[in-house]
């Protein structure tokens, strides 16, 4: 049963991806699993591997989408990173954490779209 907060996460990501892609950069991976956690969405700008984080709410009752990074967090991607890219040798070596903050209605209508790049500590 997928619970309402995955159902948002999940319309968030595909925002994202919709955007990314608008913007010129090419997605590689979705949903990738690491033994330290998921990356969102793996795309490539340029010669730069992008892992991206989305963040998705519906009110701001819990605060902008974006305050969910916590150092913690980014320490996950990150080491999620280094394991994609070591199952992808023939990608650049040159990486970066990006988030994408996203606020939608209850209709899915996005209200913003914030694009933080590179994050990574």
């Amino acid at each position: 049963m997928i619970t309402y907060q995955k159902e948002i996460g999940n319309r968030g990501e595909r925002l994202a991806a919709d955007y990314l892609n608008q913007q010129g950069y090419q997605l590689l991976d979705q949903k990738f699993t690491a033994p330290y956690g998921e990356l969102d969405l793996v795309a490539l700008e340029s010669d730069m591997v992008v892992f991206v984080e989305v963040k998705t709410r519906t009110s701001e009752s819990f605060g902008m989408p974006e305050s969910g990074i916590t150092p913690a967090k980014l320490e996950r991607i990150e080491k999620a990173g280094l394991v994609w890219l070591q199952g992808h040798p023939e990608m650049p070596d040159d990486w970066r954490i990006d988030v994408i903050a996203i606020q939608i209605d209850q209709h899915n209508n996005i209200l913003d779209l914030q694009h933080f790049i590179n994050v990574s500590s």
